[in-house]
């Protein structure tokens, strides 16, 4: 499993775990029942405290990604469509927020960013 940590970016390192760990498991990626590397493990790879992939992975579970048995380790839970879907949602809820930001430090109107959205979402 291939996480990338960033120094950098303003998200603190257990976020980055999780969005990354959500997003392979959105895509295909990672799918039901496969294992998770365990806390150790993942832990070491990233040189990272295993405090901080223990906090990832107890919100992974939290949020219903990952479900962990003791003794045996974590595993990719299995997920509903709708719950995908409501996670999708919640991703481009924070893109578009982004986006109208933007367009409204740029002084782009309502009817252009439709217009915008429509062609990029259109492919015209």
């Amino acid at each position: 499993m291939d996480i990338i940590i960033s120094n950098s970016s303003g998200k603190p390192i257990y976020e980055q775990i999780i969005s990354q760990i959500k997003e392979m498991i959105m895509n295909g990626t990672l799918k039901e029942g496969d294992p998770l590397p365990s806390m150790r493990a993942l832990a070491q790879q990233l040189h990272i405290s295993i405090i901080t992939t223990k906090r990832a992975y107890e919100d992974l579970e939290r949020e219903g990604f990952i479900e962990s048995f003791t003794g045996k380790g974590s595993f990719v839970r299995a997920q509903n469509s709708e719950f995908i879907r409501e996670e999708g949602l919640k991703q481009i809820e924070e893109y578009l927020t982004l986006a109208c930001e933007k367009a409204r430090l740029c002084s782009v109107s309502i009817d252009e960013l439709r217009e915008l959205l429509s062609i990029i979402y259109g492919g015209n």
